[in-house]
């Protein structure tokens, strides 16, 4: 079915026209930067962290001034609510530069496969949420026009009726509506297309995985630049960097593997990205915690309903950084020092049994989890 639906989906997408471009990846002199891990379609989640960063108002409307929100990738999919936090983004994009801030919502692995048709996360609440009157006869006539190419093919199936209840099984009311809204002229693929992989804000790098030896040599352009080539054309995307599971949208080995092995590379990847820290998300962790002596700072901390994680936000002032931890700010040790205070800080913020005690009890930090 997944093949199939891949298949569906860039077929459907061929129908319309690329529409490139190229979005600034580097920039310097941001007092303020407010950074948030997967959103994995959590939109009341994600309302009330930009309410308690301090970035909207009660009336979603952008209140942060001069800030950068970084969106760390996955907005998309496991909850019901992709959408509605998508268009948040879209909406509060041009209040920010008209204060002066920026939002940059970056691509995660999760954008990436919505765009080129792997939609086995997405849930059911939300092609409900694209249906409409029109949905019924949509469906049916892009059945028509698969069933038309399979016997053009000679490949017609044997029982047209049972091909037909299957195709509807596999493909619910507003699926056709909303891969037209991922393509590269609707609304979502239009946005997404224009977004970077990876950016880096004064000398803190962002991407959504993390930078694996395989990568080691490649610069912010040249990442951003391949995965955007591959999402244009869909023939690039096999032994791709976007698929990669070494490569920057699924790489976990910054987040939860052993530290020792790595140390050297990534003093190998932060001198060639002329950067101090890398933040990186994709991985659930009980709570934000500095690795690699606050040079790796991840970020995902499983928000969402999906995986019931603590509301956690790095903010990062000037030369300070912070977590955001249950709506209290807590100093995070990223010049390599104890994080034992920190940590029970934080766990001192939550209902007991606070999920941080096996932290506070062993080191190095559990491995995290999570797609």
């Amino acid at each position: 079915m997944l093949r199939r639906t891949k298949l569906l989906c860039a077929v459907f997408l061929s129908l319309f026209v690329a529409l490139g471009g190229q979005a600034q990846d580097t920039f310097q002199n941001v007092a303020r930067i407010v950074a948030i891990g997967d959103i994995h379609g959590d939109y009341d989640q994600l309302v009330s962290l930009l309410q308690t960063a301090e970035v909207i108002d009660g009336k979603n409307k952008w209140i942060g001034g001069k800030t950068h929100l970084v969106q760390d990738g996955d907005v998309l999919d496991r909850g019901p609510d992709s959408r509605k936090a998508m268009d948040l983004l879209m909406e509060l994009e041009p209040q920010a530069l008209k204060a002066g801030g920026r939002v940059d919502a970056l691509l995660g692995n999760h954008e990436t496969m919505n765009l080129y048709g792997d939609l086995r996360y997405v849930p059911a609440e939300e092609f409900e949420s694209y249906r409409t009157t029109k949905s019924l006869q949509m469906r049916n006539k892009l059945a028509d026009v698969m069933l038309e190419d399979l016997k053009r093919k000679g490949t017609p199936p044997a029982d047209e009726d049972a091909y037909r209840k299957t195709f509807d099984q596999e493909h619910p009311l507003g699926f056709v509506e909303r891969t037209q809204a991922f393509s590269p002229r609707g609304p979502y693929g239009r946005w997404l297309r224009q977004h970077n992989a990876i950016i880096k804000i004064n000398d803190t790098v962002f991407l959504h995985g993390g930078i694996s030896p395989k990568y080691a040599d490649a610069s912010i352009h040249e990442i951003n630049e391949t995965i955007r080539a591959e999402l244009e054309d869909f023939s690039k995307l096999q032994n791709g960097m976007t698929t990669d599971d070494n490569g920057p949208l699924w790489y976990r080995g910054l987040a939860d593997g052993p530290e020792s092995p790595l140390a050297e590379h990534v003093d190998r990847v932060l001198a060639k990205l002329g950067a101090k820290h890398l933040v990186i998300a994709h991985t659930v962790r009980p709570i934000i915690l500095p690795r690699f002596g606050g040079k790796v700072i991840p970020i995902d901390v499983g928000l969402s309903k999906v995986y019931g994680g603590p509301p956690d936000v790095l903010i990062i002032e000037g030369s300070k950084y912070y977590s955001l931890y249950r709506g209290r700010k807590l100093e995070l040790p990223v010049d390599g020092g104890d994080v034992m205070p920190y940590l029970k800080a934080a766990a001192a913020l939550d209902p007991p049994p606070s999920p941080l005690q096996p932290l506070l009890e062993s080191k190095p930090a559990p491995a995290g989890v999570g797609q």
